[in-house]
C-alpha cells in the first residue's frame, strides 16, 4: 500500500527535539505523573495498585472504568459505545481502515489532519476535499458540502474543533452537516481531539456521536488532558460499527496497555481540575498571542475559538518551510510550516506551551520578521 508521507510528523519529527523554543506544540502543556496523582489525591496508594497489577494484556475493548469515565464526556453513549485505541491517531486510522474500500466516496475537510485524506486516498477511495477558507472563518461552507455528496457517498471526515486553524463549529452549524449526511446515509466522522478546550463556557461542543445515528467520534488524552505520554484515545459511535472496527484492531493492537488505561481513568475521573489547567493556559496565552500580532504588519490571522493551534497569514517572499527552517537557524523557535499542512503561504502556531516560552518565542519571532522586512 502506498500512501503520502505524513507533512506534519515528517516536520516534527526532524526538528522537535533541537529546536530551543517549540511553538509547534499541539498539545497543552504536558503534566508530570506527580501532578496527576496529586489532582487524584494517589500519592498513598498507586505504588500499592501498580506492584499488584499483572502484566496481563488486560481488558481487549478497553477496561470499564475507562470507558465508563469516557461515557462521561458524551450525552448518550453507554460503555459498548466506546472502544480504546491507542491515540486518536489509532481511533482515526481504524475508522477510516474499517468504513472505506477502494472506489468508495469520501469527502474530508482541508485544512485537517492529514489521515483523514490521506488514508482514504491510500485505500483507493474517490476523495474530494472541502476547502475550508480564511473568509469563512475557517468554517466549511454547507452549500459545497451539499453540492459534494452524492448518493453514493461512504464517509464524510470533519475535525472540531479544527486542527490547525482553531476554528470552531457550534452544535447549529453541526447539526446542519448531521443532516447533509443523513440525507445519503454517509458516515460522519468527527475527529474531536481537542474538544475540551473551547475559549468559553465549560470548553465542550456537542460530540459528533451524539448527534446522529451514524456519527462517530474520535479524541484522547494528549491535547486537553495533557497525557500524550500515555498514548490512549477512543471511539464513539454505534456499536455495530465498533464490533466492524474491532475486526481491523485484532491486527494492529490486541489491547491497549493497562497502566496506561488505569492512568487515563485516573485523569478522566478528576478531569474537572485537568481542564480548569487546560482552560487557564489556553485562554490566558491566546490573549498573548492576539496582543502580539496586533503590532506585527507582515501577520494576519483567523483568532482561533477552540483548540491549542492558530493558522497565520505571512507577508514575506519565502516559502513556508524555508521561512521556518530560517527561522530555527537563526533564533531557535520552531513553527509548523504551512506546507505540511497542504496550506503553503501559511505557518502554524501553537501556543499552549509554559507561558514564559511563549512570550520568548513570539519576541523572538518578532525580531526574525523585522530583520527580513528590512532585506
Amino acid at each position: 500500500m502506498e500512501i503520502r508521507p505524513f507533512g506534519v510528523e515528517m516536520w516534527m519529527n526532524e526538528f522537535e527535539t533541537t529546536c530551543e523554543l517549540n511553538l509547534a506544540e499541539t498539545c497543552i502543556q504536558s503534566i508530570t505523573l506527580g501532578e496527576l496523582f496529586d489532582m487524584a489525591g494517589q500519592h498513598n496508594s498507586i505504588l500499592n495498585d501498580l506492584s499488584s497489577m499483572k502484566m496481563t494484556y488486560g481488558a481487549i475493548e478497553g477496561s470499564e472504568r475507562l470507558r465508563d469515565a469516557i461515557c462521561g464526556l458524551y450525552d448518550s453513549q453507554g460503555r459498548d459505545n466506546i472502544l480504546t485505541t491507542h491515540g486518536t491517531i489509532g481511533a482515526n486510522s481504524l475508522v477510516h481502515q474499517t468504513l472505506v474500500s477502494r472506489g468508495d466516496h469520501v469527502i474530508s475537510v482541508i485544512p485537517t489532519y492529514q489521515q483523514h485524506y490521506s488514508i482514504p486516498e491510500s485505500i483507493g477511495a474517490d476523495i474530494e476535499l472541502l476547502h475550508l477558507r480564511p473568509e469563512n472563518a475557517f468554517l466549511p461552507d454547507l452549500d459545497e458540502l451539499r453540492a459534494m455528496v452524492r448518493p453514493d457517498t461512504r464517509l464524510i471526515a470533519i475535525n472540531n474543533p479544527n486542527n490547525p486553524t482553531g476554528a470552531l463549529m457550534d452544535r447549529a452549524l453541526l447539526e446542519q452537516i448531521v443532516e447533509i449526511a443523513r440525507d445519503v446515509d454517509a458516515w460522519l466522522l468527527c475527529d474531536e481531539v481537542y474538544r475540551g478546550t473551547d475559549q468559553t463556557g465549560d470548553g465542550f461542543t456537542v460530540a459528533v456521536a451524539d448527534l446522529y445515528e451514524k456519527g462517530i467520534s474520535t479524541a484522547g488524552m494528549s491535547k486537553a488532558y495533557s497525557l500524550a505520554g500515555l498514548r490512549v484515545g477512543w471511539i464513539a459511535g454505534p456499536k455495530e460499527m465498533l464490533h466492524d472496527v474491532m475486526i481491523h484492531r485484532d491486527y494492529n493492537t490486541i489491547s491497549v496497555g493497562k497502566i496506561d488505561e488505569m492512568l487515563a481513568a485516573m485523569a478522566l475521573e478528576h478531569r474537572d481540575k485537568i481542564l480548569a489547567r487546560a482552560h487557564r493556559i489556553t485562554r490566558e496565552n491566546l490573549r498573548l498571542v492576539q496582543d502580539w500580532i496586533v503590532s506585527e504588519p507582515l501577520l494576519s490571522w483567523v483568532p482561533p475559538k477552540s483548540g491549542t493551534t492558530a493558522l497565520l497569514k505571512y507577508d514575506l517572499p519565502m516559502a513556508s518551510r524555508d521561512l521556518c527552517v530560517t527561522l530555527l537557524q537563526e533564533e531557535g523557535v520552531m513553527l509548523t510550516p504551512g506546507s505540511a499542512m497542504d496550506m503553503e503561504g501559511w505557518l502554524r502556531l501553537g501556543y499552549t506551551n509554559p507561558t514564559e516560552d511563549l512570550k520568548a518565542g513570539l519576541a523572538r519571532i518578532s525580531e526574525f520578521l523585522a530583520r527580513h522586512a528590512k532585506s
